[in-house]
């Protein structure tokens, strides 16, 4: 399946994940250290209902906010406006339609992120919004084709496993996040 309708058939626990893993690989834009996501990752095991997903966003929100001055610069001044944006839009009910239009944003956000750290134009846009409609990664450039790799195998983690999945969700994050916290190095290096 592609990647849209990976998105359009998720419940809510997957579209949850997806966004906050989206979220989690782009913390490096945002000043966050490894374990900025960690409480909101915390508060996707158990269904809506439970847990304080609006409290622990919110408190989310204002630490990564405090680490704003401390987010990498130099060439990335877009993406990491992409990023807080992600992090902005996060709905706190986890539930209904504002989450299944966050968790797309999210993806779209994170795609366009690691197309820009790629140095990829305008043109590469259009391949993008192929690439989430139709699966494929033939003719994107490695970083944004492992993001939509990764983006892809969350959803499907959490579609076939439910709660189980989180575990191996959160490492298929925590491994993209170290790829574009090198990504963000390397286009600072380049830019300076």
């Amino acid at each position: 399946m592609s990647l849209e309708e990976l998105i359009a058939q998720a419940d809510e626990r997957g579209l949850a994940v997806s966004g906050v893993a989206c979220l989690d690989r782009c913390v490096p834009l945002l000043g966050g250290d490894d374990e900025a996501l960690r409480p909101l990752w915390g508060t996707l095991a158990g269904g809506p209902s439970d847990g304080d997903w609006g409290e622990v966003l919110q408190q989310t929100r204002e630490k990564l906010d405090a680490a704003a001055g401390e987010a990498a610069g130099g060439g990335a001044g877009e993406a990491a406006e992409l990023a807080r944006g992600m992090l902005a839009t996060a709905p706190l009910d986890r539930s209904g339609t504002a989450l299944r239009q966050w968790a797309d944003g999210c993806s779209a956000g994170a795609l366009r992120i690691h197309l820009l750290l790629d140095g990829g134009g305008d043109a590469e846009v259009t391949d993008l919004t192929a690439a989430r409609r139709e699966g494929g990664t033939d003719g994107l450039s490695p970083l944004l084709a492992a993001e939509l790799r990764r983006q892809t195998a969350v959803l499907e983690l959490v579609a076939a496993h439910g709660a189980a999945a989180l575990r191996s969700a959160l490492e298929v994050s925590t491994e993209g996040r170290r790829v574009l916290r090198a990504a963000v190095s390397r286009r600072s290096r380049r830019d300076a």
